[in-house]
């Protein structure tokens, strides 16, 4: 998962749903991948398009979600949560949960922080901004 190469960070997705529909073993990582591909529909046709998958360009201005980027917030947000980093995004999300009562929603409002921060850093060229991220987090309606 740690790459930053495009093609290779897309495979693992690619590599992950082939393995699980061809009823293969999956590694820890896989497992919780394949948990957020099963939530998304949507990318399980496009998945099956390696050549295209791995090609494609998705940007804002055309309106088209980048499958990838999207699976991959998923899991960072879990992530994140799970060991509660940064902190205090733990309590936030179990609040957001609770008067959000989906778990699914819950992470994409948290998702939109999430991208909105990373965006903030590549334009700015600065470190990653946690204060911002939580109240971004805490604004959340």
């Amino acid at each position: 998962m740690l790459s930053f190469d495009r093609s290779s960070h897309r495979q693992v997705f690619i590599d992950t749903w082939q393995r699980a529909q061809n009823g293969l073993p999956l590694e820890p990582i896989q497992i919780q991948i394949l948990e957020v591909i099963r939530q998304h529909p949507e990318y399980q046709n496009f998945l099956h398009e390696t050549e295209n998958a791995l090609a494609q360009d998705f940007s804002p201005e055309l309106g088209i979600t980048n499958p990838f980027l999207h699976l991959s917030l998923h899991l960072a947000i879990r992530d994140q949560v799970r060991i509660n980093q940064p902190i205090g995004i733990r309590s936030l999300h179990h609040k957001l949960l609770r008067r959000l009562r989906n778990p699914h929603e819950t992470e994409h409002r948290m998702m939109d922080c999430l991208a909105e921060g990373i965006w903030t850093l590549q334009r700015n060229q600065q470190l990653f901004n946690e204060i911002d991220y939580l109240n971004c987090i805490k604004k959340i309606r």
